[in-house]
C-alpha cells in the first residue's frame, strides 16, 4: 500500500478472496433486438453517468432478485430471462468498496420511462457511449457483449480508475478460472 492510510491503489495490494466488501449491488442490461436499455443515473453513486438500472441487495434478496426489482423501480420494466454474466469488485480509496453483479435480460414487459432515479433510453449496441460512462465499462463490457463471463477487480479514487484486473469467470462456481 502506498498510502498512509493502508487504502490499496493497485488491484495486487488486496486480498480479493478475504476483502469484505462494504455493499452487493447489481446491474441489469435489457437487450430488444439490436439494442440495449441504459440510463441517465440521476442520483447516488455514478449520479450524471450513463448506466444501466440497478443498485444495492437488500439483507435477504437473492442477486437476481434485486435486479428485477431495481429495474422495475427505476424504469418500470420487468427484465425476463436473466442470466448472470460477470461480477465487478470495486475499492475505492475514500474506503468504500461494492461488489456488484451484472446480469442481461433477454426479455422485458412494459415500457420503460423516466423516474426521479434514472432516465432510461434504448441505444443501439455498437453505439453504447463508453465516454459517459464509468471508466471500467469500457474495460469489459465489451468482453461480456462478445459471450466472455468476467470478474473484474478495480481501484478507483473518486471517478479515475486507478487500477483493474479482468479474470475469466466460471458462473457455475462463482469463481475465477
Amino acid at each position: 500500500m502506498n498510502n498512509k492510510r493502508g487504502i490499496p491503489r493497485t488491484v495486487d495490494e488486496v486480498d480479493w478472496n478475504t476483502h469484505v466488501f462494504t455493499e452487493d449491488a447489481v446491474l441489469c442490461f435489457i437487450f430488444d433486438r439490436d439494442n440495449i436499455l441504459l440510463i441517465h443515473k440521476k442520483t447516488g453513486l455514478g449520479a450524471g453517468k450513463i448506466n444501466a438500472p440497478g443498485g444495492r441487495i437488500k439483507k435477504g434478496e437473492t442477486a437476481a432478485a434485486c435486479a428485477v426489482r431495481e429495474t422495475q423501480e427505476e424504469v418500470g420494466v420487468t427484465p425476463a430471462g436473466l442470466r448472470q454474466v460477470a461480477e465487478l469488485n470495486f475499492i475505492f480509496t475514500d474506503g468504500y468498496s461494492l461488489r456488484g453483479y451484472v446480469f442481461f435480460a433477454s426479455a422485458h414487459s412494459g415500457e420503460p420511462h423516466a423516474t426521479g432515479e434514472a432516465d432510461p433510453f434504448w441505444c443501439p449496441v455498437n453505439e453504447i457511449p463508453y465516454e459517459r460512462m464509468w471508466a471500467d465499462d469500457a474495460v469489459w463490457l465489451p468482453r461480456v457483449l462478445h459471450g466472455e463471463k468476467v470478474l473484474g477487480r478495480f481501484i478507483f479514487e473518486g471517478d479515475r480508475m486507478l487500477s483493474r484486473l479482468i479474470l475469466p469467470l466460471d458462473l457455475e462456481t462463482g469463481v475465477e478460472m
